[in-house]
């Protein structure tokens, strides 16, 4: 599904990331570690398109296609999903209606008319069902006054009525309490299906002893060092990240 080929990026002339590779594959859940500055969240604004990052060398690929050329809105029309570790506020707009335009955005993108109004109440009515999540929350603005967790299952439920074929969650267990945190992680449980794909980024193994992933990445310094199951992970925990670093730059 996702393929990352030598992938080199900038941002402001400051190298960060320094030939990555990575195949992510349909049903699977990686999961993506490291140090703080390691290029984490910078590799998970390059593959959605942010704008601020300048790709220097290598390729992207979503399903065969190249999307080194594509906007940030257009990769989203194509499948991928990012969640933000600091979701912005927009008042006077409720969940809701920033779905629904969401979603009549993408369908207009493929050359679909809008869903129709009792389509689209039946499908909210659903995932906000399936994600545990109260009616009345979905008539609040846009994290307007929305703790934490309210934020990140809001996305989560953007998610969820998005579909997307990659959802890259960027540290969205960033400042949450253990029962958002479940919450969080059950909602993306639920969601994944054999023709989706999850890249979870975090610093902590906490997250993923609810989202278990199929493979670990280890970051450092712009690169991936180190692959392995979900067993790296704990190994991670216990032992930090020195001895990567300590193997590394030996």
């Amino acid at each position: 599904m996702l393929k990352i080929n030598n992938l080199h990026a900038s941002v402001e002339d400051k190298s960060i990331l320094k030939g990555i590779n990575l195949e992510v594959k349909a049903g699977e859940v990686h999961a993506i570690m490291g140090p703080n500055g390691s290029g984490k969240s910078t590799l998970a604004s390059v593959v959605a398109g942010k704008e601020d990052y300048e790709v220097e060398e290598g390729e992207i690929t979503l399903e065969g296609e190249d999307l080194n050329d594509l906007a940030a809105e257009e990769r989203a029309h194509k499948g991928i999903f990012l969640s933000f570790q600091y979701p912005v506020e927009i008042p006077g707009v409720s969940v809701t209606n920033f779905i629904k335009t969401s979603i009549n955005e993408n369908r207009k993108a493929q050359g679909l008319e809008d869903m129709p109004a009792k389509d689209m109440l039946k499908m909210i009515r659903e995932k906000a069902e399936l994600l545990e999540i109260d009616r009345k929350f979905l008539s609040r603005s846009l994290n307007e006054g929305f703790s934490g967790g309210e934020k990140k299952r809001n996305e989560i439920f953007q998610m969820a009525m998005l579909e997307p074929k990659l959802a890259i969650l960027d540290e969205t267990d960033s400042g949450l309490d253990i029962d958002a945190l479940r919450i969080v992680a059950n909602g993306v449980n639920k969601l994944k299906s054999k023709d989706n794909a999850v890249v979870v980024i975090t610093h902590y193994q906490r997250l993923l002893d609810y989202i278990v992933p199929d493979f670990v990445h280890v970051l450092y310094n712009g690169r991936i060092v180190k692959s392995g199951g979900k067993e790296l992970a704990h190994e991670l925990e216990e032992k930090g990240y020195d001895w990567i670093k300590e193997e590394v730059d030996a």
